[in-house]
């Protein structure tokens, strides 16, 4: 059986930042989830998170793990006798990460798993070869190709330094050597503090197998530092999830101006516009036209929907709908199909329905407007009276002339039209027409004080 142990413990201070290190994100999630998806990918059947500074928004940020936590930070290798408990049962493979480590997919942890329990070896380390090995803990082997320990760099002698290959902080364990093998960690080194890859000299002593693996592109195997570094960690997922995409029949006019979040889902021959932000948990059916200048965020949209210079949020768009430019879809709102929403109109938590226009410049909130129905120019439906909202109801056919204010909570029948510039308090029934707007007065004789000097 595989387990899972993820350290996230680390204060993260070169991020500069008030937030966890693990939790910034990366691709639209947080570092530390892509960590845990990875191991997951990799046939993991259990995931254990310690954690350290921020520890309880982290609780509160990842979900679908257990978490157990080190109050005090010296080192990996406290961080591992942290989680001794929870793995008091545990038998087999533990797979030891690092939270800052978001490249990391589930194909190379499960090809690495996969050489540690062929090669029956106490323990793996992940190895990278690294153009830079700055930061990094250096991989020393025999002469013989094996592994001989791992040094790390604040430790390293000047020839050491040089060396290339490196520990990528991901190692394969047998869980319960791994915890007898560490009670026998000192902290006798630079920093004072219990290092995690120390256990594989005092396991190599006891005559266990200690094996490397080197993945195969250094680049999943980045940790994340820096704010510079996590610019380029975001860049990198991003065009890998693009490239996905792009080989499942999606077109990426400029993917380098394109921003689509790892969980995306977008259906085959949809085009993706230039400056377009596709974010969350967004599904995107066939055949779209996407941007450019787009936003959405948490969307649902259907197949054959035309979409320019808008934002929408938490919301659902049906097929064959064409909308923008300038539209903001709020949260809670229904777009029915073949809906036409044109420039200048903002729709929150409202049901449009199939057919419906709303061509330029309306304000729809707390409404349900049925199928076919046009709306004119201007309108705006007056839901909120300084300390309630309330809904309006359009029936289907309904004829809303520009310019109208509907007083909610207000219902116009099927088949009603109202004149333009009317402010309509009262019901409107069916197929009527309603008219709400003063006579108009000429008056002839009057002082213009603007031209009074």
């Amino acid at each position: 059986m595989l387990e899972t142990l993820i350290l996230a413990a680390g204060k993260g201070t070169r991020m500069k930042s008030k937030l966890p290190k693990v939790l910034h994100k990366v691709g639209g999630k947080p570092m530390l989830q892509h960590v845990v998806d990875a191991a997951k990918k990799a046939g993991s059947s259990r995931e254990v998170v310690v954690i350290g500074a921020g520890a309880e928004l982290v609780e509160k940020s990842v979900k679908d793990v257990e978490f157990v936590l080190q109050a005090e930070q010296l080192g990996t290798g406290h961080a591992v006798m942290s989680a001794k408990e929870k793995f008091a049962a545990s038998k087999g493979t533990v797979l030891i990460l690092c939270g800052d480590t978001p490249l990391l997919t589930g194909e190379l942890l499960k090809n690495f798993t996969a050489a540690h329990e062929e090669s029956k070896n106490a323990a793996t380390v992940l190895t990278a070869k690294m153009p830079d090995a700055t930061g990094y803990g250096r991989i020393l082997r025999d002469t013989d190709g094996t592994l001989q320990k791992i040094v790390e760099e604040k430790d390293a002698d000047e020839i050491e330094k040089k060396i290339h290959e490196v520990n990528a902080g991901v190692y394969c364990f047998d869980v319960q050597k791994l915890f007898d093998a560490l009670t026998k960690v000192t902290n006798d080194n630079a920093q004072g503090e219990y290092y995690l890859p120390d256990v594989l000299p005092v396991l190599k002593d006891a005559g266990e197998r200690i094996g490397a693996f080197t993945a195969e592109y250094a680049v999943e195997t980045l940790g994340i530092n820096t704010r510079v570094q996590l610019a380029a960690a975001d860049r990198a997922i991003r065009m890998r999830k693009e490239q996905a995409l792009m080989e499942a029949g999606v077109t990426i006019i400029d993917p380098n101006t394109t921003f689509i979040d790892d969980e995306v889902q977008i259906g085959q021959d949809t085009i993706i516009y230039p400056n377009t932000y596709i974010e969350g948990k967004t599904v995107i059916g066939e055949d779209c036209a996407i941007g450019p200048n787009i936003r959405f965020t948490n969307m649902i949209v259907g197949n054959k929907v035309t979409a320019q210079f808008s934002y929408c949020h938490e919301a659902e768009i049906c097929d064959g709908v064409t909308l923008g430019p300038y539209v903001h879809i709020r949260p809670g709102t229904t777009i029915g199909e073949n809906v036409k929403i044109g420039n200048f109109v903002e729709v929150k938590n409202s049901n449009v329905g199939e057919g419906s226009k709303l061509p330029h410049l309306q304000y729809i909130g707390d409404t349900d407007v049925g199928a076919g129905v046009n709306i004119g120019c201007g309108t705006v439906t007056c839901n909120y009276d300084g300390k309630k909202k309330y809904r309006t109801t359009i029936g289907d056919n309904a004829f809303v002339g520009c310019n109208t204010n509907l007083v909610a909570p207000v219902n116009v029948g099927e088949g009603a039209y109202i004149g333009a510039g009317s402010t309509i308090t009262k019901d409107v029934p069916k197929d009527n027409l309603a008219i709400a707007r003063a006579r108009q007065t000429n008056i002839e004789v009057w002082n213009d004080k603007r031209k009074l000097s």
